[in-house]
């Protein structure tokens, strides 16, 4: 037993601090009593630490079983910047050559280090097995346990044969930690591990500084997320997303709106993953876009959003996820976007799976669903499936406590499902109970015979959604209990019992409805100045668009078109970033015309107290941009414009509108090689000397100018040089 204070000593010795957070102390002395210690503590709490001053303090190398690449070199570095040495900190796993794995092992047989990190598929390898039983081994620590239960979100075989390789290399003190399991979960773990008689250590699962917040999916999901990141700008934020396609497509959405954004997913090469993840580090990104595969054991404390574009397959992942935010105690904000018919999609993944597997994933998809329909605190229900009780009635800090819907009586509906799990035995899931209190005649209840029972049909007047919202309350008031690991049976508890001999008020929230898909897609602001909501600035831009066409002397379309002046009539956009989500106008354009502009409108709206809409069309990555770069490269590499038609299967005329769009909106290239091959210089100068004087750029106009002498395709040419030049 280490004498009291040392800890505290070598706490401050070894890593600065004063004192220990919540249960680190008991843990690192269970640890150094040589016990086996289990640790279930939330992201943030610092778990880390409970096998790190451990591991300098006693005899020998402690070995650290770790899921993650990433996650490894970011504990060695983090541990060789306490100490003077980096011999003190190693890792073996598939990123090292031979001759940096056997600098490692000399470092070992030195005595030097006092950390191994092992990934669980280099645990398994033979060579390392008969390295480490030449090891001095102090104890293993199994980081990110919840990977080893199949009732965990991130199951791994691997992590399922550590026992019997720890008990080829030496038996030692065993330590497992996680932030996310639930009650079956962790038996799970200490069952595989056979340490079903070690010390438990568990943490409050509430992260009070986190808010939570379930927001309806629609078409605009796109449109809201960027709205919400610029409004936190300067702040470091995640972007969840389910597929790594859908990582890479909203990645390029965000950097259209001037968002600095990167991307993370297990198909990147891993230098590229590497990098990105350490550029978030460094703040040289203000967001990352990945799959659940970025973030275990990423050590950013100030992480202020975590945003789901998808909802997570199970609470343990989701719990998990968000817990990379508000690290620091600060601000964290946690928001998904749900849909029914996501989960529906998710379901139809696991097909093909085994029936167990599918019957466990559905189970998760369940709690899921129920944690994001649920008009009931986040936060308990939460901290209800982990296996913990939260008894404050609002916790001030989610969407639901914020706004609070109306309660209604339900203690007759409680009742009848109470009594009908009873009468069942406890051996039926929830829709099976409300097929019978609705009186649905299912294959299941004819077989069962359930149609005879006196309970029969006597909710019919009640429809699944509250008899659903009944279920799930009952549950967290502790009425019912749901067997996850016995395909989601229900049973009664003896609180609920206790409840139908002597039943009191039950109170319910109505669930939040999410089946419908609202919201339609923005239309495109179109030509013609009867669609300028505001004509009194369309006129004073249209003013101000002369006067700099005099000064710079070039005609005023080349300016903006009339178009784009109606958009910014219509959306007011007064920062430059705004201004480049109006149609026809690019990067270019907005730089070079658009800071007076900008002041103009923006006086134009204080003066007149002007509400401007506030969700700006969000630029979108159109699969034409591809094309718009391709043709760009081709006339920077001086291809011939009938050649780029045709490897793009494009009719001259069709690449002829590509080019124009590209220099309408801004951007310079220059088509002089070609035009010189195949027109006269003479025909060259005067068409360009006809759009020089001219007030329109309208085709018609200068086909009816110029005569016959000069071909449309002639003419659309030098307009497109004359637009480069002159606008650009």
């Amino acid at each position: 037993m280490a004498k009291k204070g040392f800890l505290t000593e070598a706490l401050k010795k070894h890593f600065g601090f004063d004192s220990f957070k919540g249960n680190q102390e008991a843990v690192i002395q269970n640890i150094l009593d040589g016990k086996d210690t289990f640790v279930l503590m939330p992201t943030g709490g610092g778990k880390s630490l409970c096998y790190q001053l451990p591991s300098l303090l006693m005899e020998g190398t402690a070995i650290v079983v770790s899921p993650l690449i990433a996650l490894m070199k970011n504990q060695v570095d983090a541990m060789r910047n306490f100490s003077e040495d980096n011999g003190i900190a190693h890792f073996i796993n598939s990123t090292l050559n031979k001759a940096a794995i056997d600098l490692v092992k000399g470092d070992i047989k030195r005595g030097k280090t006092k950390l191994l990190y092992v990934a669980p598929e280099s645990l398994t390898k033979e060579e390392n097995i008969e390295f480490l039983r030449q090891v001095p081994v102090s104890f293993y620590a199994i980081d990110e346990a919840h990977c080893i239960s199949e009732w965990g979100h991130d199951f791994r075989p691997e992590y399922r044969r550590i026992r019997p390789i720890i008990n080829e290399i030496a038996r030692r003190p065993l330590i497992a930690l996680t932030a996310t399991a639930t009650p079956k979960v962790q038996h799970d773990i200490q069952k595989n591990l056979g340490m079903m008689d070690a010390a438990v250590f568990k943490s409050s699962f509430n992260r009070s500084n986190l808010y939570y917040e379930v927001r309806q999916k629609n078409q605009n999901i796109d449109k809201e997320i960027v709205k919400y990141i610029k409004g936190n700008e300067g702040k470091s934020g995640i972007v969840y997303c389910l597929s790594r396609k859908k990582v890479e497509d909203f990645t390029e959405i965000l950097k259209a709106n001037g968002i600095n954004a990167l991307a993370y997913h297990a198909g990147m090469d891993s230098q590229t993953r590497g990098g990105n993840q350490d550029k978030f580090l460094m703040e040289e990104a203000e967001v990352i876009v990945a799959t659940i595969a970025f973030g275990m054991g990423i050590d950013k404390p100030d992480v202020r959003y975590v945003i789901h574009y998808d909802i997570p397959k199970s609470l343990e992942g989701y719990y998990q996820e968000t817990g990379r935010a508000g690290r620091d105690g600060g601000e964290g904000k946690c928001i998904v976007f749900y849909i029914n018919k996501d989960l529906q999609k998710l379901e139809k993944f696991m097909q093909g799976k085994p029936i167990s597997e599918q019957e466990i994933g559905k189970q998760l998809l369940e709690e899921t669903k129920a944690y994001a329909e649920s008009s009931v605190c986040r936060r308990k229900i939460l901290l209800h499936y982990f296996g913990e009780e939260y008894t404050e009635e609002n916790c001030g800090n989610c969407d639901n406590c914020l706004n609070p819907k109306k309660q209604v009586e339900a203690k007759e509906l409680l009742i009848s499902v109470l009594e009908t799990v009873q009468t069942l035995k406890d051996k039926f899931k929830a829709d099976h109970i409300i097929n019978i209190l609705q009186g649905k005649k299912t294959s299941g209840i004819i077989s069962y015979e359930h149609d005879d029972l006196d309970v029969f049909g006597t909710g019919k007047d009640e429809d699944e959604r509250t008899w659903n919202t009944v279920i799930r309350q009952a549950m967290i008031a502790g009425y019912l209990d749901k067997e996850i690991e016995n395909y989601g049976l229900l049973k009664l508890t003896p609180a609920g019992k206790a409840y139908l001999k002597n039943p009191v008020s039950f109170k319910i929230t109505k669930d939040n409805d999410f089946d419908e898909e609202d919201g339609v897609e923005e239309t495109p602001v179109r030509g013609g100045a009867s669609c300028a909501v505001d004509p009194v600035l369309y006129s004073i831009m249209k003013d101000l668009r002369k006067k700099i066409s005099k000064r710079l002397e070039v005609p005023p379309y080349v300016i903006f078109q009339d178009p784009s002046l109606e958009a910014m009539a219509t959306t007011y956009p007064v920062t430059i970033e705004e201004l480049q989500n109006i149609p026809g106008v690019g990067a270019g354009k907005a730089k070079r015309y658009g800071e007076e502009f900008i002041q103009l409108i923006k006086r134009h709206v204080t003066e007149n107290e002007i509400e401007r809409p506030e969700d700006l069309r969000v630029r979108t990555v159109a699969n034409k941009s591809k094309l718009k770069v391709f043709i760009v490269q081709s006339i920077d590499r001086k291809v011939a414009l009938d050649d780029i038609a045709l490897t793009k299967g494009l009719e001259f005329n069709e690449l002829l509108d590509e080019i124009e769009a590209i220099v309408y909106s801004g951007t310079k290239i220059n088509i002089d090689y070609f035009l010189t091959e195949i027109m006269d210089e003479d025909h060259i100068e005067d068409i360009y000397l006809y759009f020089k004087e001219s007030e329109t750029d309208d085709l018609e106009a200068a086909i009816a100018e110029l005569g016959s002498s000069y071909t449309e395709e002639e003419i659309r040419l030098v307009r497109i040089k004359f637009l480069s030049e002159m606008a650009n």
